[in-house]
């Protein structure tokens, strides 16, 4: 039995288990459990909100075990989304994706449209992004269409070639 569980129960040596104190211990081992799913599902990667409460969902954890394991990872940092989304949204940008697919894998994440938009803004702006990868790739048509391919947006391309014609 979980020591935690135990001490936020209230059990002690010697004190009766009532039905109240019953129901305490029972409540506390499931949000146990739950904070031993979200742990486990956390160890590789982190993970939305959303996404931890479909797992646990899945896993059969009852909604108020959910919440208080969910508010307690928020508290001590774990789960952080707008933390995840900066971290995702510079990674893809990194990897040569444009703003639309970095939104795109974002909202696939389970990512709050705010949350989404404001890990978007804060990226190096698109055409710069553009500009460096198609100097880098050579600037030809097969570098605008791999481009393009990784949600560049037409109009950043077109106004990056320009700047490339003329440099």
């Amino acid at each position: 039995m979980p020591a935690g569980a135990v001490v936020r129960a209230g059990l002690a040596v010697g004190r009766a288990l009532d039905r109240e104190t019953a129901r305490t211990l029972a409540r506390e081992l499931r949000r146990a459990e739950a904070l031993g799913v979200a742990g486990r599902a956390l160890r590789y990667r982190d993970l939305s909100r959303l996404r931890l409460e479909e797992r646990l969902a899945r896993h059969g954890t009852r909604s108020d075990a959910q919440a208080g394991a969910l508010e307690a990872l928020e508290r001590a940092g774990l789960v952080d989304d707008e933390r995840l989304a900066a971290r995702r949204a510079e990674t893809l940008a990194e990897r040569g994706y444009g703003d639309a697919a970095i939104r795109f894998a974002l909202a696939g994440d389970g990512l709050a449209g705010e949350v989404v938009a404001d890990a978007v803004e804060r990226l190096e702006p698109e055409a710069d992004r553009a500009r460096r990868l198609l100097e880098r790739h050579g600037g030809g048509p097969r570098a605008v269409r791999r481009l393009a391919a990784r949600g560049f947006d037409p109009a950043t391309l077109e106004d990056a070639l320009g700047f490339a014609d003329e440099a």
